[in-house]
């Protein structure tokens, strides 16, 4: 049988793809492809204990709130606070506070376009199970 080995993307529609790109170009340092408009990040140039997470919600939760879509991005970053101060710099609206964990820190934005954004730095040790 075949199986999925990792995430290929996140794609979403947006009403001006090219200013939506910039923005994340300007805020979050993106380097953005001409030829699709996207970046891509290679597993070689993340962090160490980075990986990809893939997990359904249950209908009812409150965990994308204030966005109305059924799905939240996570982006991987190297400082978690000052990612958040350059987005607000940039006209996102923070949502809720940075919080630490075992698995490393987080915080959350809304971008132009409606979108939550979870921001995640990982931690130097991550639980085992």
């Amino acid at each position: 049988m075949a199986k999925v080995l990792g995430i290929g993307g996140v794609f979403f529609k947006s009403k001006d793809t090219e200013a939506i790109g910039q923005w994340y170009k300007t805020w979050l340092g993106f380097e953005i492809e001409p030829s699709f408009g996207g970046s891509v990040f290679f597993p070689g140039n993340l962090p160490a204990n980075a990986y990809t997470v893939w997990s359904p919600f249950k209908a009812d939760t409150d965990y994308f709130a204030p966005s109305a879509n059924t799905y939240m991005i996570n982006l991987i970053v190297d400082d978690v606070a000052a990612a958040l101060a350059q987005v607000n710099e940039g006209g996102a609206t923070l949502v809720g506070e940075l919080e630490s964990s075992e698995y490393g820190d987080f915080g959350w934005f809304m971008d132009p376009d409606g979108n939550k954004v979870e921001l995640w730095k990982p931690a130097a040790e991550m639980p085992t199970s």
